[in-house]
């Protein structure tokens, strides 16, 4: 996937459409948090800029960069994300070289993408999307129900020309890296299939045991009664190469090469010796009781939401904080259908029947609340990035924007003590927010969506070198940002992702 890596930019002319959706007063907007003891700071002049733009029929969302423990390879930064999935039949047009999209994504449009890719970048390239390559997908059901192996699209020149120029930018990254190949494994008919709104979260294994390998939970989605559920799956790997993808066995699970050949004398390809890749049946990621981790509730199409999170290790101990929809109101129209933060402890996140029963943290939020959840960088405190909407009576009106809270302490009841929303929380409204100011259409309207962070390896809270006073370092996607020829046509593709930080620090004393 050829991506156009924009360098490190403060956003000062980017921020034309949105001006109407500056921070809130003054040259510097605060806000208090963690219980008081704290404040967050982003001023007119907050870092902030773009931090890639996708090709036509490309896009990219949720976000994450994690940072290694060895600078060398395949470290110091890795990033991951999801994205469209290899598609099959796609042409080059007859105009100049661009790609022409088999279908177009409206902005509003849930079907967002399900391939997970990872790349490498070093620190100076902190804000430079890396070449990559899907690492794993599925492709879903075909016709009779047979499955067959997802083809790597072909590329226009256009694209070529831009993926050897990112290539070569990004030499010293790679230091002899080898390309991985595409891989993929075939979906069969009770398979988790394509997921086009659900994210993957990364984090190192038990490296203080001695586990090499890095965790890769990602939500899918599976076949439940007349529509379909929210399903975590899991893969690992250690060089960011290659991966193991945890698969059904008899008995149990077991890991398994993804893109693994056949077993002898079954799925021989055309040319003899070639063996195609095993049909292999993700395993779903079960509790310590032996339940499938799956979503509350099942919805039509890609209306199935629930798992979407983050993964935060605290004295050695994996905290999956995700979002949910109520059980309760998994027959409400989709707008109505109410939220809750959840959280699920494991001691190993690579172990089999390892994650405990959930929590309930904080019930009642909006419909479609995204949220993350990681320890605060510096602090014993947990951070939460929420999506949220600004008030009715600011200056530009209630846009969207992401929200940000610190709790007083890392105990679970410090993030049920919080208060997020404005009444009525329905409505989405926090004076919380971050006057973030890129991205939005000409209009002026915005999304803040497939949002993700920067972390250390255990999942907490990390920023660029270059910024180290900061809270963090944010990214997200604006559905409604202008697209990359310059049109406002509402498309997913060719959205830009943007990038910002934060500034928090110890409540200014009273005078």
């Amino acid at each position: 996937m050829g991506i156009i890596a924009v360098p490190l930019v403060v956003l000062a002319a980017w921020a034309g459409p949105s001006e109407a959706g500056a921070p809130r007063g003054g040259a510097s907007a605060c806000y208090l948090t963690g219980g008081g003891a704290l404040e967050i700071c982003r001023s007119a002049d907050e870092a902030e800029g773009v931090y890639a733009v996708p090709p036509p029929c490309h896009f990219v969302h949720d976000v994450q960069i994690l940072r290694l423990k060895d600078t060398g390879p395949p470290g110091p930064l890795q990033v991951i994300y999801r994205a469209e999935p290899p598609r099959q039949g796609s042409r080059p047009s007859g105009g100049r070289g661009e790609e022409a999209c088999r279908t177009d994504l409206r902005a509003t449009d849930p079907a967002a993408g399900g391939a997970v890719r990872i790349g490498r970048q070093i620190e100076t390239l902190a804000t430079m999307l890396p070449p990559t390559d899907p690492r794993f997908w599925s492709e879903g059901l075909k016709g009779d129900g047979a499955a067959r192996a997802e083809q790597p699209r072909r590329r226009s020149r256009a694209t070529r020309q831009a993926r050897r120029e990112a290539r070569r930018a990004a030499r010293e990254a790679r230091q002899g890296d080898k390309q991985t190949d595409r891989m993929t494994f075939r979906a069969q008919a009770s398979a988790p299939e394509d997921d086009p709104s659900g994210n993957a979260m990364m984090v190192a294994g038990r490296d203080w045991a001695g586990d090499p390998y890095y965790a890769i939970l990602a939500t899918a989605t599976e076949p439940s009664g007349e529509g379909r559920r929210r399903v975590l799956v899991q893969a690992r790997t250690y060089d960011f190469q290659s991966l193991d993808l945890r698969v059904e066995a008899d008995p149990g699970t077991e890991w398994r090469p993804f893109g693994a050949p056949a077993a002898e004398g079954q799925g021989q390809g055309r040319r003899r010796g070639r063996a195609r890749p095993a049909a292999m049946k993700p395993a779903p990621v079960l509790d310590d009781t032996g339940k499938p981790i799956v979503g509350n509730c099942a919805a039509p199409d890609f209306e199935a939401r629930g798992l979407t999170g983050s993964i935060s290790v605290v004295d050695r101990v994996y905290h999956y904080f995700y979002t949910d929809v109520l059980p309760a109101d998994c027959d409400a129209p989709r707008n109505r259908r109410r939220m809750a933060l959840y959280l699920r402890t494991s001691r190993d996140p690579l172990a089999e029947r390892t994650w405990s029963a959930p929590v309930t943290l904080i019930e009642g939020l909006p419909a479609e609340t995204e949220m993350r959840v990681a320890k605060a960088r510096g602090m014993d405190r947990w951070a939460v990035a929420y999506s949220c909407s600004r008030p009715v009576t600011v200056s530009g009106g209630p846009v969207a924007d992401i929200c940000l809270h610190y709790t007083a302490d890392l105990s679970p009841g410090s993030l049920t003590a919080l208060t997020l929303y404005a009444e009525p929380v329905a409505a989405g409204h926090s004076t919380a927010y971050l006057g973030l100011r890129s991205g939005g259409d000409a209009l002026g309207r915005f999304t803040r969506d497939g949002f993700g962070w920067m972390t250390d390896r255990y999942g907490n809270l990390d920023a660029p070198t270059i910024y180290p006073d900061k809270g963090g370092f944010l990214t997200w996607l604006d559905r409604r940002a202008p697209r990359i020829d310059g049109s406002d046509a509402s498309s997913l593709y060719g959205r830009p992702v943007y990038w910002a930080t934060w500034t928090v620090r110890p409540r200014a004393a009273a005078p």
